[in-house]
C-alpha cells in the first residue's frame, strides 16, 4: 500500500546518487515546520530549507512515504541515534509526519509495512520511540503496532520553558528475539 523512498541512493562503487524524493523536498519540509513543536525542544535549533535538504540528502535512513497506488507523498520517516555497527544494526530511533489525510488506519498500515522493511532489510533488533506525553495520536499509534513502553525520562528537557517528560517506546523483532 506504501513505498518508501530513500533520500540518497547508494552505488555499488561507493557514490551517492540524489533519489525522486528530492522533488518532493518542498512539501517534506512543510510538514516537518508544522509538527516540529512535537518533535523538538527548547534547545533544537531552527532548521533552514537548505539545512533540511542537506540533512535529508546525507541520511541514509531518511525516506519519502509515498502512497503506491497514486504515487501521493504522505509523508516522510527517518532513523537516526544508531547504535551498532557497519556490519550489526542493533537499534535506533524512529520520527515520522504525515499529511493530515493519512492519519488514522492508513498511518498504521504504513507504519507496519515500514517495522517490516527495516528489521527485514537492515536487521535491526530494536526501534525506539520517543514522544511527549502529552502527543495521544502518537501513542496510540505506537502500541497498537506493539511498541512497548520502555520507560519515562521524567524531567528530561525543557519545552515551552517548562520541563518535559519524555516517554521511551521500543519495538523488537520478533525474528531477531527468537533467534537469540
Amino acid at each position: 500500500m506504501f513505498k518508501f523512498l530513500a533520500g540518497t541512493i547508494n552505488t555499488p562503487d561507493g557514490a551517492k546518487i540524489t533519489s525522486p524524493l528530492i522533488l518532493h523536498l518542498p512539501r517534506l519540509f512543510f510538514l516537518y515546520k508544522r509538527y516540529e513543536r512535537f518533535l523538538h525542544d527548547d534547545y533544537t535549533e531552527n532548521m533552514s530549507f537548505k539545512q533540511f535538504i542537506k540533512f535529508v540528502t546525507d541520511s541514509n535512513f531518511f525516506w519519502l512515504i509515498q502512497e503506491a497506488s497514486t504515487g501521493i507523498p504522505a509523508g516522510f520517516v527517518y532513523l537516526d541515534n544508531i547504535t551498532g555497527s557497519e556490519n550489526h544494526l542493533h537499534s535506533a530511533e524512529i520520527t515520522t509526519c504525515f499529511e493530515q489525510k493519512f492519519w488514522g488506519e492508513k498511518t498504521y498500515i504504513c507504519a507496519m509495512e515500514f517495522f517490516d522493511y527495516v528489521f527485514k532489510t537492515f536487521g535491526f533488533y530494536k526501534i525506539k520511540a520517543q514522544i511527549y506525553p502529552q502527543n495521544f495520536r502518537v501513542k496510540t499509534l505506537l502500541k497498537k503496532c506493539g511498541f512497548k513502553l520502555e520507560c519515562i525520562l521524567k524531567n528530561e528537557t525543557l519545552r515551552n520553558g517548562q520541563l518535559q517528560d519524555i516517554e521511551l517506546y521500543a519495538l523488537m523483532n520478533k525474528k531477531k528475539c527468537e533467534e537469540q
